[in-house]
């Protein structure tokens, strides 16, 4: 039942997160699409310091998983009582997984996809790529192996 009532939770965090950002989609672009980042590119919309395979870029994401695997160590240690180093690992996966997968299927395929506030401005003839659902559900496993490594660190502050 905890477990049930913390993924609940998260995802309703991760929901406020994501709309929080999404006032301002340019801002979230490398979440987006190919087709559509291509074109912003040739919009002038691309801010070249922190596309992807840039150093900026990478420093962030790590920056991201290793924090990620902090806050689900506490979470897990204190809300589920995770005691050994394990059921930390395991719980927090299991956890990161229901979020990563509600992002997928609810927030990605449902609103982003369908969703006129996510449009940029110069892109809303691209429908077939704001509606490409394989790149969320592509998105969504690469997500899974990423978030090993948080929950290999999310055990880790358990047993600390």
């Amino acid at each position: 039942m905890v477990f049930l009532l913390e993924s609940i939770a998260a995802c309703v965090a991760f929901t406020v997160f994501v709309f929080i950002m999404s006032r301002n989609p340019v801002k979230s672009l490398f979440n987006y699409p190919p087709a559509i980042i291509e074109r912003c590119k040739t919009l002038g919309l691309v801010d070249e310091g922190n596309k992807p395979g840039g150093a900026v870029f990478y420093a962030k994401k790590i920056t991201a998983l290793v924090l990620f695997g902090v806050v689900l160590g506490f979470l897990v240690s204190y809300v589920n009582g995770c005691t050994t180093y394990w059921s930390g690992v395991l719980t927090a996966y299991a956890l990161w997984c229901v979020v990563n997968w509600f992002d997928a299927l609810v927030l990605d395929c449902i609103w982003f996809c369908h969703d006129k506030h996510f449009v940029i401005s110069g892109t809303e003839d691209m429908v077939d790529a704001y509606h490409d659902y394989w790149f969320h559900i592509k998105g969504a496993l690469i997500g899974m192996v990423l978030a090993i490594p948080a929950a290999l660190i999310a055990g880790i502050i358990v047993i600390l």
